[in-house]
């Protein structure tokens, strides 16, 4: 199985039996989060929505899964997310059946979501690959699968010679995990990890060479870093993970 990269997202084609196209960290409703700190946008949610309209025509998948953050505003649901989400998800459902792994954004999203269409927080597996949010520790179900997640917002920050960070683009990693560090009984097959970048295009994200001691996840912290692949929105391979992390001009954070 290869997966297919959509850089119009980010976006994943994951194609089996079923071909199911993965979506992480939409963030709707983040608008009125940044109104309250001062930024002062316009809604980007019909952006958003041709976006996912437009990976799911060129995709023509079986399934949509949406790996957590549908919504923004955490505990409470914002008037924005109230009057936005219901037609998103009609559009969306029109065009192809969802699956959502809530993530850590998504309280009470369940008042807009049909009950078969919200999946177990901690992983599930569908089609012989697992998947989750990213932000919990997942299900000992998915030990030996490989493991599609969100939560992470990796991005690949480019350096110049003196070890200032240029920009950051979305990024995909992979890699082998330590189910040890995940409370997962070992296997014969290995646990692998595939970070998805976020959808949410003000999303900024963490550099993807400090994910293992970012400590925002279990799943950073189970990283097998010298064997861990990275690869562009459009799946370009760029190196491991060890050697962007030996780049003398890359300094990592205090």
């Amino acid at each position: 199985m290869k997966p297919r990269f959509l850089p119009g997202g980010p976006a994943l084609l994951i194609n089996r039996s079923i071909s199911i196209l993965v979506l992480a960290d939409i963030h709707l409703g983040v608008e009125s989060a940044l109104d309250c700190a001062g930024w002062h946008l316009k809604s980007y949610t019909d952006n958003r929505l041709q976006r996912i309209l437009a990976c799911i025509d060129e995709a023509d998948p079986d399934l949509l899964v949406i790996l957590g953050d549908l919504k923004h505003s955490v505990p409470r649901i914002t008037w924005q997310e109230h009057t936005e989400l219901p037609r998103v998800l009609d559009a969306i459902r029109r065009q192809v059946d969802l699956r959502l792994l809530p993530g850590n954004h998504d309280a009470g999203i369940e008042r807009y979501m049909e009950p078969e269409e919200i999946l177990n927080k901690n992983g599930v597996i569908i089609d012989g690959t697992g998947y989750l949010h990213g932000h919990t520790y997942p299900s000992p179900d998915l030990a030996g699968h490989l493991i599609v997640a969100g939560h992470h917002h990796p991005v690949l920050h480019l350096y110049d010679e003196v070890g200032c960070s240029l920009r950051g683009t979305p990024a995909y990693l992979l890699a082998e995990v330590d189910e040890g560090q995940l409370r997962m009984d070992s296997v014969s097959s290995s646990t692998r990890l595939l970070l998805v970048p976020a959808f949410y295009e003000y999303a900024g994200g963490i550099d993807i060479r400090t994910i293992p001691e970012s400590g925002i996840s279990p799943l950073s912290r189970s990283i097998r870093i010298n064997t861990a692949e990275v690869f562009l929105q459009d799946g370009t391979y760029i190196d491991t993970l060890g050697s962007l992390r030996s780049d003398p001009h890359y300094r990592p954070s205090a």
